[in-house]
C-alpha cells in the first residue's frame, strides 16, 4: 500500500443520501460522496449536493474546497457566506446553521474527528 493517494472520485464508488427529514429546511437535495480515506478518525474525498437547503451542527473539524456551484452557508446569528469554485474555509467543531445549495455544489474535504 502507497503512503501517496489522489483525491479521485473514479478511485471509489459513490454513497448517495439525503438530509434526515428534520433537518430539510427546502427542496430535496441528494448528496453523493467519494470517500477516498477513512481512517482513524479522519475522512477525505469529494462531496456533492444538488440544490435545497438543510440545518447543520458540526461536531467535527472539516476543511472544504469548493470545485464548482454556488452554496450559501449561514452560522446561527451570524452573516451568511456565499461559496463558489476556488474558495476555501474551515468549519469548525460547534459550527450550527443552514447549508444551501444555491448551484449543484461538489467540494473537496478533510473531516477531523
Amino acid at each position: 500500500m502507497s503512503n501517496f493517494l489522489f483525491l479521485d472520485p473514479a478511485a471509489v464508488a459513490s454513497e448517495e443520501s439525503r438530509p434526515a427529514p428534520d433537518r430539510n429546511v427546502s427542496g430535496d437535495p441528494v448528496h453523493r460522496t467519494w470517500n477516498v480515506e477513512e481512517r482513524d478518525g479522519l475522512y477525505a474525498g469529494v462531496w456533492e449536493s444538488t440544490p435545497g437547503e438543510w440545518r447543520v451542527e458540526y461536531t467535527e473539524w472539516e476543511y472544504c474546497e469548493i470545485l464548482a456551484g454556488v452554496s450559501v452557508l449561514t452560522e446561527d446569528g451570524g452573516e451568511a457566506r456565499r461559496v463558489g469554485p476556488g474558495d476555501a474555509f474551515l468549519l469548525r467543531p460547534g459550527f450550527r446553521g443552514t447549508w444551501r445549495v444555491e448551484e449543484t455544489t461538489r467540494k473537496r474535504y478533510v473531516i477531523r474527528l
